[in-house]
Parts: structure tokens; C-alpha cells; sequence
């Protein structure tokens, strides 16, 4: 143990990546009774789903930057407390007052903006802990925690909201995170060699693995203004928005899609809802582990940026097919395949951020992931738009698209534009 306690914090990540997407996918599968219950339309039901994309969004960059200042231990433990709080007081907004739509809306945003400290406080861990070598497929388990966590979320609401009724759910979800914080505070450290169960051999093998501006950090951090003008974490964020347009799709919608759409029923919907998150599961750390095994032979670029390109560009493919299948279980593994392909892509994201942060990588996760769930929110609220107008197959056609662009996007990035460069030249420049 004392030679693998890297491994058993990833995979402590990898619970509260699961235990708050259960926080956040509830809501989606919930939809029947809580629309009944607040006699909320699909439209208003996207307006709460965005409020909380949306808080989730603008405090990214934020959070980040409290991940970099306060360390992964304290920030997650806050907001394991802080998402637990507002998750149980989703179920307590009483739906015959005047007003529950707003006070709705309201939690919902105060629980995205504890939400969002999750993974840029993950990668601000994976700077600390995890030698580069090692980043991807770290990260790929980490991110498997999204696909588990919302694979087991549409049977376990389903059965509380069949048994208990839909609070009981959001209660039950509640002290799952409120746990999984406490242990997460108790186990966590925020560097190897504060970790009484680190070995001197796993401090000195983590150390030789990391870049010098890593090791460096006293917790100060760049200036936002480098953050915000390079070309490369701009690529990024500008990516990071289309995937999160497309992931956000099978987040917020597709168990509608299935039960409304498709004609499926409750139970049926909340098991064929269960592939694409599973697909995600597997997809996340097979994705890195192919991205760490093409960049040990050909390089970064080629494992970081060639593998997100061509997974991103397959997810579209399969998007665009998936609608187009008349069978509902060949519709749904087709698009199961595309929320696969998707998440290959997901460490590439990840690892780059944190090998172009350096010691920032809290905050410029933070900004890139704020690009994501912008797109999150969008989709939130366009798609039920555009099915209305256009219908559900062209809401799924315009994601594919989305998803093309984000896979075009990486040609752009040069993951070699360290942080640290860009920050000296600017410093340089105002020198002179």
C-alpha cells in the first residue's frame, strides 16, 4: 500500500466523480414525477437543468483557482458539504407556493456552484501526485467515475422514486456525498510527502515525474492573463464547449428521449438509459490508456491531440447514425457507441491541461471546463427548442456537427505551449 497510495487516491476520485454525477443525473431521471409535482413543461424543466449547468459553469475558473490556493483535500471536502446541502434542499422546495419555480432554479444553481470545484481540484491532484507519464490513464479513471456514477443512477432513482417518492432520492443522494466527503477529508493529502502512508521510494518515483513548475508551486499561480491568451488552452476551451454540448445531451436528455420520445416505459427507459453512461466508463480509461500508449511511441501531440481528434470526429459519426436507426436498442447502442468515442477523448483534455498549467493547473482546468459546461447549458435549453421546432432527430444532428467541430479544434493545440513559457515572455515583454 504504502507504494500504490497515488493509486488509492485516484481511485478515491473516482467515487466522488461517480457520487456527484449521481448528484446531477437525478434530476434528469426524475423528470416525470417533478414536472408532475411542479407541473413544470419540458422548457421550464431545461430553465432549472441550466440553472445548474450554469453555476457550475461560472465558477470553474474560481474553483479553480481555490484548488490552487487551498489544495484538493480542503476544496473537495467544502464542496462535498456544499453539494450535499443543496442537494437534500432540492427535495424540500414545496411545490404548491408561489414562487417554486424561482426557489428551484435557485438551489439548483447554488448546487452547481459547489459542484464545480470537483475536477479542477482533481487535476490540481493529478499535478501533485501523478508523474506524466502515468496522466492519462489516471485520468481516465478518474473520469470513468462520470460513467459509473450515471450508470448506476437510473435504477437506484428509479427504485426510490418507485418505493419512496422522488425526495427520497435526492435525500438518499444527499448523504452519499456528505460520506464520501468525510472519507475523502480523512484519507486525502495534498502532496505525497504530507501522506504518512507514502513510502520514500513512491515520493522520489512520483517527484522524478513531474515538471519543474510543478514541483516548484508554493501556491501562487500565473497570471490569468496568460491563461487567457494562449492560443492552446483557448483551442482547448473552445473543444472542452463542444464535447460538453454533446455529453450533456445523454445527461439531460436522453432518458426523456427514450420515455417520451421513443415510447418506452419508466422502467425500460431507466435501463437502456444505463449504456451510453456505461459506454462512458469504459470509454474514459481506454482512452487513456491508448493516449499514454501512442505517447510513449510517437508523443504528446500524437497521443494527446491525435487520439481526441479522431474520437471526437467518431463520436459525431455515431451521434448522427444513432437518430437515424428506427429500432429504439439499435438507436440506443448506436448512440451508446457515440458517448463512448466521446470519452476517449476525455483524458486528452485533462492530461494537456495539466501539462500546460504546471502549478496553475487547478485554475486553467477550471477555465476549460467552464467552456465545457457552457456548452452543457446550451444544450440544456436549446435542444428541447430545437425538437420543438425541428424535431428531436435534428436536435441530435446539430450535436453531431457541434462534436465534428470540437474534434477540428485540436489541430489547434500544441501541447508543448507550456503556461510557464507563455507567463516568462509576458513578464519579459513588460520588462522591456
Amino acid at each position: 500500500m504504502r507504494h500504490r497510495v497515488r493509486w488509492l487516491l485516484i481511485f478515491l476520485m473516482f467515487v466522488i466523480s461517480a457520487v456527484s454525477f449521481l448528484d446531477r443525473v437525478n434530476w434528469s431521471i426524475a423528470i416525470s414525477p417533478i414536472e408532475k409535482s411542479f407541473r413544470l413543461s419540458n422548457m421550464q424543466f431545461g430553465w432549472v437543468f441550466s440553472a445548474w449547468v450554469l453555476g457550475y459553469a461560472l465558477f470553474q475558473a474560481p474553483s479553480g483557482h481555490f484548488a490552487d490556493r487551498f489544495g484538493p483535500r480542503r476544496s473537495l471536502t467544502f464542496g462535498a458539504m456544499w453539494w450535499a446541502v443543496f442537494t437534500a434542499l432540492t427535495a424540500l422546495v414545496p411545490s404548491g407556493m408561489a414562487g417554486s419555480l424561482a426557489l428551484l432554479i435557485a438551489v439548483r444553481f447554488l448546487l452547481g456552484a459547489g459542484e464545480a470545484v470537483v475536477y479542477p481540484a482533481s487535476n490540481r491532484l493529478v499535478a501533485s501526485w501523478i508523474p506524466s507519464q502515468e496522466r492519462g490513464i489516471a485520468n481516465g479513471f478518474i473520469f470513468a467515475g462520470v460513467g459509473a456514477g450515471a450508470t448506476i443512477t437510473p435504477p437506484l432513482i428509479t427504485y426510490l422514486i418507485l418505493n419512496y417518492g422522488w425526495q427520497w432520492a435526492f435525500w438518499i443522494s444527499a448523504l452519499i456525498g456528505l460520506l464520501a466527503g468525510v472519507v475523502w477529508f480523512l484519507v486525502s493529502r495534498d502532496k505525497p510527502r504530507e501522506h504518512p502512508w507514502v513510502a520514500a521510494e513512491e515520493a522520489a518515483y512520483i517527484e522524478s515525474g513531474l515538471p519543474p513548475s510543478t514541483k516548484e508551486s508554493r501556491g501562487e499561480g500565473f497570471p490569468w492573463r496568460g491563461i487567457f491568451t494562449n492560443s492552446s488552452v483557448l483551442a482547448l476551451t473552445a473543444s472542452y464547449f463542444c464535447y460538453g454540448y454533446v455529453a450533456y445531451i445523454f445527461f439531460a436528455w436522453f432518458f426523456n428521449y427514450l420515455n417520451q420520445v421513443r415510447g418506452l416505459n419508466l422502467k425500460s427507459s431507466s435501463y437502456y438509459t444505463m449504456l451510453p453512461f456505461l459506454a462512458m466508463a469504459i470509454g474514459s480509461p481506454l482512452g487513456g490508456l491508448i493516449s499514454d500508449l501512442v505517447v510513449k511511441r510517437s508523443g504528446e501531440r500524437a497521443g494527446r491531440c491525435g487520439v481526441a481528434c479522431a474520437s471526437m470526429a467518431l463520436a459525431a459519426v455515431f451521434v448522427a447514425l444513432g437518430v437515424r436507426a428506427a429500432d429504439v436498442r439499435l438507436a440506443t447502442l448506436v448512440l451508446a457507441g457515440g458517448a463512448g468515442a466521446l470519452y476517449l477523448s476525455q483524458s486528452a483534455f485533462w492530461s494537456l491541461s495539466s501539462r500546460i498549467g504546471g502549478r496553475s493547473a487547478g485554475s486553467l482546468s477550471g477555465v476549460m471546463n467552464m467552456g465545457g459546461q457552457i456548452g452543457g447549458a446550451v444544450t440544456a435549453s436549446l435542444t428541447p427548442w430545437i425538437a420543438k421546432y425541428f424535431g428531436w432527430g435534428s436536435s441530435f444532428f446539430f450535436a453531431a456537427g457541434v462534436c465534428g467541430v470540437g474534434a477540428i479544434l485540436w489541430l489547434a493545440v500544441n501541447p508543448d505551449s507550456s503556461l510557464a513559457t507563455k507567463t516568462e515572455a509576458l513578464e519579459a515583454k513588460q520588462v522591456v
